[in-house]
């Protein structure tokens, strides 16, 4: 027949088990699964917990682009300031665009013909010229500045986007007609 337990032994497994619970959680292991208590005048049990969060990314603070009656002798070119944030250890990102063209160009559409443009992105605010981007590459190795996730604290925007619309492309754009087209920009976290 097995001998009793007896409390000093119970008292004995349980700094044991305490020991060895804090020594994992120490060392950066996750603790074994949990451990039930025993009936007796106090009982004590142990879980482990866990969190895992997935990188996440947002980009707001965009306006819309609107060149009026730009004279084609010089670039037309809209700056603007946006919020891009990340949430991983780097603050890291990447970001794509691509326009509405065919294959993603970054054209503008006419009634007779189309017009081209550029795109650039710096991750300062206040620039008004960039690391150009090609349609539908990511650039890679951008930082974020932004605090929370719409730069509603710690600054209004974190990056530039510049948009350019070149001489020759608005010599060869027709007069009085208005060309459109749409920009999509997709950010990853990294």
């Amino acid at each position: 027949m097995p001998a009793p337990v007896t409390p000093d032994c119970m008292m004995h497994f349980n700094a044991l088990r305490t020991i060895l619970l804090l020594s994992a959680a120490l060392s950066g292991g996750a603790a074994e699964a949990a451990t039930q208590g025993s009936l007796g005048a106090t009982s004590s049990g142990s879980i482990s917990i866990s969190l895992s969060v997935a990188g996440r990314v947002q980009i707001s603070g965009l306006s819309d682009v609107a060149f009026v009656a730009v004279s084609p002798d010089a670039a037309a070119t809209a700056a603007q300031n946006v919020c891009v944030w990340s949430n991983t250890a780097t603050k890291g990102y990447s970001v794509t665009a691509s326009g509405s063209g065919a294959g993603n160009a970054f054209e503008l559409s006419g009634p007779a013909n189309t017009t081209p443009y550029a795109v650039a992105w710096s991750d300062a605010t206040g620039q008004t010229s960039g690391t150009p981007l090609n349609a539908g590459a990511p650039l890679s190795g951008l930082t974020s500045s932004a605090i929370s996730p719409d730069c509603s604290s710690g600054g209004a925007a974190s990056s530039s986007l510049i948009v350019t619309v070149d001489p020759a492309a608005l010599q060869a754009a027709q007069p009085d007609t208005t060309y459109t087209g749409a920009l999509n920009l997709l950010v990853s976290p990294q």
